[in-house]
């Protein structure tokens, strides 16, 4: 009627046997969070930044590789000049890359 002791002492290990199985597990998703989602989250900062942060006479590249000056800028969208009185507009999402002054000479 009463449990025997070897099959009490079998409980008790089989609960910490379980905390340790989980003890990888977690570890993988702290370092899926340092490796992969961290980075993410501040390229995701520098981009909000950067395009909140245009104005008129920026150099910036677009996602489709087109290379311009910027010449308005409104709430959702970016007038570049590409060429001399080329102008495209675009959505400020679609700015890739922001440009040193000086980088466009044909514009």
């Amino acid at each position: 009627m009463f449990i025997s002791n070897a099959y009490a002492q079998a409980a008790g290990a089989s609960v910490e046997s379980s905390l340790t199985s989980f003890l990888p597990i977690i570890l993988m998703f702290v370092v899926l969070y340092f490796l992969m989602i961290r980075p993410q989250m501040k390229r995701q900062k520098e981009q909000k930044s950067m395009m909140e942060a245009l104005g008129k006479g920026d150099e910036v590249v677009t996602a489709g590789g087109i290379l311009g000056r910027v010449n308005k800028v409104s709430e959702a969208y970016v007038t570049v000049e590409v060429a001399d009185g080329v102008e495209v507009i675009i959505q400020k999402s679609a700015v890739a890359t922001l440009l040193p002054k000086g980088t466009i000479k044909s514009v």
